[in-house]
């Protein structure tokens, strides 16, 4: 039996779950992009969602948030930029840890039906936010709320817990070559 490619083998008795963990991952372009795409989907059923971003800054004015806010999404941005560019990386903890103290309102309160983290990945890698903490308040979530996580290096108790996780894998990318980040496709 498994010699058959994923696609043929047989699938378990199908059952109902109130919610889902997903986790994408990877060096890959398209991790938030992707999330973004769930989150669109739920907006277009109805579904109450929001987003926290962990690391992307508020001075950029991104197409999906604008997007997402007229569809109704509450949309949360607590990050101060690329980490690399920090001045006060001390600060840049600190506002990763206020926008835990946001997610995990977020994640408790069934406000939600969709919860985006987008980025939580690397505070948790960095050591601002203790990662079995974050994993055991997204496992305890309000029952109705789905989460998705975004960001490179998912540490692997997120890894374990999650229901889906999708690895992006980097094969080609224009950023390589120095071609700039592109309103309308990169933001």
């Amino acid at each position: 039996m498994t010699d058959l490619p994923t696609h043929d083998r047989p699938l378990p008795p199908r059952r109902d779950v109130d919610s889902l963990v997903f986790v994408n991952t990877g060096d890959g372009k398209g991790k938030s992009t992707a999330a973004f795409g769930m989150l669109m989907r739920a907006a277009a059923r109805g579904w109450p969602s929001c987003v926290v971003q962990f690391m992307k800054s508020g001075r950029w004015r991104v197409g999906e948030a604008e997007s997402a806010r007229r569809l109704g999404v509450d949309w949360f941005t607590h990050g101060d930029g690329f980490t690399w560019e920090s001045d006060d990386l001390d600060r840049s903890a600190g506002i990763a840890r206020e926008a835990w103290r946001l997610a995990d309102r977020v994640l408790t309160s069934g406000e939600y039906r969709l919860v985006v983290l987008d980025e939580v990945t690397y505070p948790l890698t960095y050591g601002w936010l203790d990662a079995e903490t974050v994993v055991a308040r997204i496992r305890e979530r309000a029952a109705s709320t789905n989460v998705i996580c975004t960001g490179r290096n998912a540490h692997a108790s997120l890894v374990d817990l999650a229901d889906t996780v999708t690895e992006m894998r980097n094969v080609k990318h224009a950023h390589a070559t120095g071609v700039r980040a592109r309103r309308g496709i990169d933001y």
